[in-house]
């Protein structure tokens, strides 16, 4: 597969996940600490990859989604895409991830909505085509 570059973020990180997090060009800097549930300090004020990635799949998502419900001349713009990202052990060792987004908009019908956000799942967002057969990813909607 090959993609036409548009942009780059690049980010990097020091100390790992008891460490700090930037991106180059400064829009994002963070400090990063084990959460207690996984065994570590869970210090105040600081985050985790996995909040990083639920952040960055659920303004995707909802870019997407809106960028197809445009195509079929719907409105999704009101559209509350939370993204719930779990970490835990493999089965076959090391550890592993799980996704679920819930999409959540009054302005659509359900199934609209759930037709809409499975389109956008499956042909436009960019982190549903990175996850796709790595990493399992549910999709819910509150539609009206």
């Amino acid at each position: 597969m090959s993609i036409k570059p548009l942009f780059t973020a690049t980010a990097s990180a020091t100390g790992g996940r008891n460490g700090h997090s930037e991106a180059a060009d400064g829009s994002v800097s963070v400090d990063l600490s084990v959460p207690k549930e996984m065994g570590g300090p869970g210090k105040p004020d600081t985050t985790t990859p996995e909040h990083l990635f639920a952040a960055g799949y659920a303004a995707c998502f909802g870019g997407a989604l809106d960028f197809i419900a445009s195509q079929h001349k719907k409105d999704a713009t009101a559209a509350v895409v939370t993204c719930s990202v779990t970490i835990g052990p493999r089965d076959a060792g090391g550890f592993g991830l799980m996704v679920k987004l819930h999409v959540k908009d009054d302005s659509l019908p359900t199934d609209e909505l759930l037709a809409l956000a499975n389109e956008a799942h499956e042909k436009i967002c960019p982190y549903s085509h990175a996850t796709r057969g790595n990493v399992p990813v549910e999709i819910e909607v509150d539609g009206a």
